[in-house]
């Protein structure tokens, strides 16, 4: 029945505009009348990731709770770990509507949010107040007019991460002008080496991510990890939105904004399987781009993920796509014989390389 009420309620979602539609659904898990699976897990699902327990592999991604308002619902519908944010020192519109376009030809959507949030302050008194239960982690940004945009995500660490289990630096957004400027090598070691300066000052020591872009090429990779090795993070996200347009179907995409959902999935794996390769498994790595389905999160994981993200394709989905997935991926592991998560990472690699 449950899945009845959900397909009709993402009919509902999908006649309003999608920026809307998104808002209505965080209204909707904060009001605690949407029916929530709990918490999805096994033995084989049960993983570590950078010294995180997870009960299972499947994260959401930064950017569904922009502002950690629904952090507790969230918590219940199967995920096995969360990121909200992005966080910036100072809250800040973002860019004007209509940003968010979504694309059901395509199972796609496009968005040019540019960092719309209430504020590091704002952000971080909610998740001071989130209850015990799965891991939550905080996208780390800056402020659009900042005068030190490397500064600025040093400056959210030290605010919020008390109260986080992990921070994600980001650097790849396509919608705020120059930052993914921050991707090459004397700024990002720059960068990093501060972020990393302020997390070993806080009280507990917590893992430190990057989030990198897909529209990298080969040298660009390469440069990355190697500062991803030598700066001190812990691990690398793969990757944030594309700028390409992958053969659209929809006429109406907007050229620019950032791609996300299945047209990103091969892309965003082939990024992951390379930064795989060129860590030679020494930093764990998240997938994210395209998952729509438990074989999609076990490609990622084969091609070198130690967890997964979602966020577009629960826009078509539904909610109950984690709790699906976990599933999903329980079962795949179980046939192909991995006794665990850990044991699958990478066993398909080669094959995306």
């Amino acid at each position: 029945m449950s899945g009845v009420i959900e397909r009709a309620g993402l009919a509902v979602l999908h006649r309003l505009d999608p920026e809307t539609a998104h808002d209505l659904t965080i209204k909707a898990l904060r009001s605690g009348l949407l029916p929530l699976p709990g918490p999805v897990t096994s033995a084989r699902l049960k993983t570590d990731l950078a010294g995180i327990g997870l009960l299972n592999p499947v994260g959401l991604a930064a950017g569904f709770d922009k502002n950690a308002q629904a952090v507790s619902p969230l918590m219940r519908a199967g995920f096995g770990f969360l990121e909200v944010g992005a966080a910036t020192p100072r809250a800040q519109e973002g860019n004007p509507r209509p940003r968010l376009w979504r694309l059901s030809a395509d199972r796609a959507a496009i968005n040019r949010f540019g960092f719309n949030n209430q504020g590091m302050e704002a952000i971080t008194a909610r998740l001071a107040k989130r209850p015990e239960g799965i891991p939550v982690g905080l996208n780390l940004g800056a402020n659009k007019d900042a005068s030190d945009r490397a500064a600025d995500f040093a400056t959210v660490l030290a605010h919020a991460g008390p109260h986080i289990d992990f921070a994600t630096v980001n650097v790849s957004s396509p919608n705020t002008e120059r930052l993914r400027d921050l991707q090459g090598k004397a700024a990002l070691s720059g960068l990093l080496a501060g972020v990393i300066e302020t997390r070993d000052g806080l009280a507990r020591r917590i893992p430190v991510f990057l989030k990198i872009a897909p529209d990298l090429n080969a040298d660009e990779l390469a440069e990355i990890a190697e500062v991803a090795l030598s700066s001190g993070i812990d691990g690398v996200i793969a990757t944030n939105t594309t700028l390409a347009r992958y053969g659209l179907q929809d006429p109406t995409a907007p050229a620019q904004g950032g791609l996300s959902g299945a047209p990103l999935f091969e892309r965003s794996t082939r990024i992951l399987a390379q930064m795989s390769q060129l860590t030679e498994g020494r930093l764990p790595l998240i997938g994210v781009g395209g998952i729509s389905s438990a074989q999609d999160a076990y490609d990622k994981i084969c091609a070198g993920a130690s967890a997964v993200q979602l966020y577009t394709a629960m826009v078509f989905s539904g909610l109950s796509l984690a709790a699906d997935i976990a599933r999903g991926l329980d079962e795949l592991l179980e046939r192909d014989g991995f006794a665990s998560v850990a044991d699958a990472v990478g066993s398909g690699r080669d094959k995306w390389l």
